[in-house]
C-alpha cells in the first residue's frame, strides 16, 4: 500500500508506523504503539540483566616455600571464593633465583588442585608467565 494511506490508517487508529525491515524492497513497516514497544523491549532487556550472573576472577597469591599452615589458609581462602561462584586464580610468584626452581610452584598448584578438587576443577593447568606461574579453578555447577 502507499505510504500516505499507511500513514492515515495509523493516525486513525493513534498509532505509529514503524519501518521493520527498511532494506527490504518495497520496504516493510507495522503499524504499532511505538512508546509500548519501547518499553516492552526495555523490560525484556532487564529481565534478561536481571538473570545474568556476572563471574569475577578472585587471585590468591602464595610463594614456592610457603608453609602448611599459610598454604591452607590460601586454600580456605579459594574454597570460600569458589562456594560464592567465583573463579579463583592461583598465582606462584617467584623471587630472585626461586624461578630456576619452576618445577616446586608447579608441584604446589598441583597440590592446591587435589586438594580443592571437591569445590572446583581446574580449568587452566599451570603455566609459568615471566617470573610466576598461573592456575585457574572454575567452581563446579550445581545442577
Amino acid at each position: 500500500m502507499s505510504l500516505d494511506y499507511a500513514l492515515n490508517i495509523a493516525a486513525e487508529h493513534d498509532l505509529d508506523l514503524v519501518k521493520i525491515a527498511p532494506k527490504a524492497n518495497p520496504p516493510v513497516c507495522k503499524i504499532m504503539d511505538y512508546g509500548k514497544y519501547r518499553f516492552e523491549l526495555a523490560k525484556r532487556e532487564k529481565e534478561q540483566r536481571k538473570n545474568q550472573k556476572v563471574i569475577t576472577v578472585k587471585e590468591v597469591r602464595i610463594t614456592p616455600n610457603i608453609d602448611d599452615h599459610d598454604f591452607y589458609t590460601k586454600l580456605g581462602n579459594a574454597k570460600r571464593f569458589l562456594k560464592s561462584g567465583d573463579k579463583v586464580k592461583v598465582t606462584v610468584r617467584f623471587r630472585g633465583r626461586e624461578v630456576t626452581h619452576s618445577s616446586l610452584g608447579e608441584a604446589l598448584l598441583t597440590r592446591f588442585g587435589e586438594e580443592i578438587k571437591e569445590f572446583g576443577t581446574v580449568e587452566k593447568r599451570p603455566k609459568l608467565e615471566g617470573r610466576s606461574m598461573i592456575m585457574v579453578i572454575s567452581p563446579l555447577n550445581k545442577s
